[in-house]
């Protein structure tokens, strides 16, 4: 096999125009600049800070993504729900109930001879909703896929951070990458695990940053403050792309290389 890597990029939690645009204009550079073979992203709170539309969609593919992943908030949008039901191309989470619109995985196929990589999609349940265990789910989708595909990748939408690692490790060896999503917050314990799983608790928020996790910095204080529903707004000002970049081998499937990108950096000033 002519390639020493397959390299993978995991866009993390694409809030709004925002986080669309940014995709839009700074992707196809990623693209090159790493040699990308596969893109996913997760774009949950694409249409307006909360939930997935078709154009959202759209405009994510024609920027470069191979597979949209969602979360919690993939159902917010109704208007979405036919596309849901009928496009490979985007995800939620399986281990929702049996029934919910769309499906939690799926196998694509990968440039230049690669292979076939299944991109599976969890939701974890502590601090969220009590669907169905996604540790459980997952041994049953890799049961599924793994005589047919040579990379598994997973993307763990989940609140706490400790259920995130439990998956990891209960994963490792088993699938290529889990990587966590939901938080917006990018954490900085990216690493390969003992039997080459690569590992990342969250990859952060592709959206604006002057914001609280994406929403208005007043609407979101005035919840805090005052313990009573504010309306959702999607912030504009400072926005930054979070990601993951994985090398994978194409022998064995197992992260070779893991590294976390933020793009542009904060402006940290200078330690006297």
């Amino acid at each position: 096999m002519g390639k020493k890597t397959a390299n993978i990029l995991f866009i993390g939690d694409v809030v709004g125009t925002p986080g669309l645009q940014m995709v839009s204009h700074m992707l196809k550079g990623f693209l090159n600049k790493h040699s990308i073979d596969f893109t996913i992203c997760n774009g949950e709170n694409a249409h307006n800070g909360k939930g997935m539309s078709k154009e959202a969609l759209c405009q994510l593919r024609e920027s470069g993504v191979n597979v949209i992943t969602g979360g919690n908030h993939t159902w917010n949008n109704f208007n979405f729900f036919e596309t849901l039901k009928t496009d490979p191309h985007v995800l939620r989470p399986h281990n929702y109930p049996k029934g919910a619109y769309g499906k939690g995985f799926g196998i694509y196929p990968m440039p230049d001879g690669l292979g076939n990589i299944a991109v599976i999609n969890l939701q974890g349940r502590t601090f969220m909703s009590t669907i169905d265990c996604p540790f459980r789910t997952a041994d049953w989708i890799i049961k599924q896929v793994k005589e047919k595909v040579r990379y598994i990748f997973v993307d763990v939408h989940a609140e706490a951070t400790a259920e995130k690692i439990a998956l990891g490790w209960y994963l490792d060896g088993r699938v290529s990458a889990v990587i966590g999503t939901h938080t917006h917050v990018q954490t900085a314990d990216e690493r390969i695990l003992p039997n080459g799983t690569g590992y990342c608790s969250d990859t952060g928020m592709t959206g604006p940053y002057q914001s609280v996790i994406g929403m208005q910095i007043k609407s979101a204080t005035d919840r805090f403050l005052f313990q009573t529903p504010h309306k959702y707004e999607c912030a504009e000002e400072d926005v930054h792309l979070s990601a993951i970049l994985l090398q994978l081998d194409p022998e064995t499937g197992k992260t070779t290389g893991i590294q976390r990108i933020f793009y542009p950096e904060f402006n940290r000033g200078q330690l006297s």
